[in-house]
């Protein structure tokens, strides 16, 4: 397992939070515009931080550790907490201008095959039923979790370069573990709450060498580092966790939210929804 693994970089809010701490202001607001370009290893996490612009989920942890609304507007579960039904919102597309439906998202939930669920169906157009075989007040958090995205009929393991979701961000370019570009939809129902860059680009840097002169050279913003060798006395950098344990090396001018909870998964690869070029 890599350091970066470790760390849960792109599965825990803790990343950004001790990167704001480290001097980026508190008091400043996500600023749009620009490019936001991350270099990642060959380890998965291009296709973390991608799927985590593309698509969304019926629920999400926000940047603050708090569990609210995705595609679901609301949601309510039965006094057993058994029975389950979810609202979905009416102001969403996918990429390809096809509505949201129950149906999707009856697809979607079916494909992660979630620990309990006995029953999976669309009551409504906008609505969604899930039945457990045991109590579970939490199903709501738990349909927050990394992966647990929806997408036309079900279609959750798709190639990146085709990927179709309702997320801020709409593929450009795609290659399969290494390079990623992606450019923010117009008009998309969390204006203003995020996907603040322009555009977001991920990279597959093997070498660890390469990645920290692409950081120190200014050809990306965000690299994922095991040492902060070649970046140390040579410009403004913030190191996540430390210096002595290196896992993230940003620009100074890399926004982060202002609040952000430091003991659950929190960006579960949103960092290219969630973060902004200062």
């Amino acid at each position: 397992m890599t350091r970066l693994d470790r760390r849960a970089l792109f599965t825990s809010g803790a990343a950004a939070a001790l990167l704001a701490a480290t001097g980026v202001s508190l008091e400043a607001a996500p600023r749009p515009g620009g490019r936001l370009r991350l270099a990642v290893p060959r380890d998965g996490s291009l296709e973390q931080v991608a799927r985590g612009a593309v698509f969304d989920g019926l629920t999400e942890i926000g940047p603050d550790g708090v569990l609210r609304p995705e595609l679901a507007e609301s949601w309510h579960g039965g006094a057993d907490a058994r029975d389950w039904r979810f609202e979905l919102r009416d102001d969403v597309a996918f990429h390809d201008g096809r509505a949201l439906g129950a149906a999707d998202a009856v697809a979607s939930v079916l494909a992660w095959d979630v620990p309990g669920v006995i029953r999976v169906e669309a009551t409504g157009p906008r609505t969604l039923r899930i039945e457990l075989a045991e109590s579970n007040p939490d199903l709501p958090y738990h349909l927050a979790a990394p992966g647990r995205i929806v997408a036309p009929g079900g279609e959750v393991d798709g190639p990146l370069d085709r990927a179709v979701g309702t997320g801020a961000y709409r593929v450009e370019q795609a290659q399969a573990g290494r390079h990623f570009r992606a450019a923010r939809v117009a008009e998309h129902y969390k204006a203003g709450r995020a996907g603040w860059a322009d555009s977001i680009e991920v990279l597959v840097i093997p070498d660890e060498v390469v990645r920290a002169e692409a950081l120190r050279d200014g050809f990306v913003d965000v690299a994922a580092l095991p040492a902060p060798e070649g970046l140390l006395g040579r410009g403004e950098y913030r190191y996540h966790p430390s210096v002595e344990e290196i896992a993230l090396a940003a620009h100074r001018g890399v926004g982060v939210p202002r609040v952000i909870g430091r003991q659950a998964p929190l960006d579960d690869g949103r960092i290219a929804e969630r973060w902004w070029i200062g």
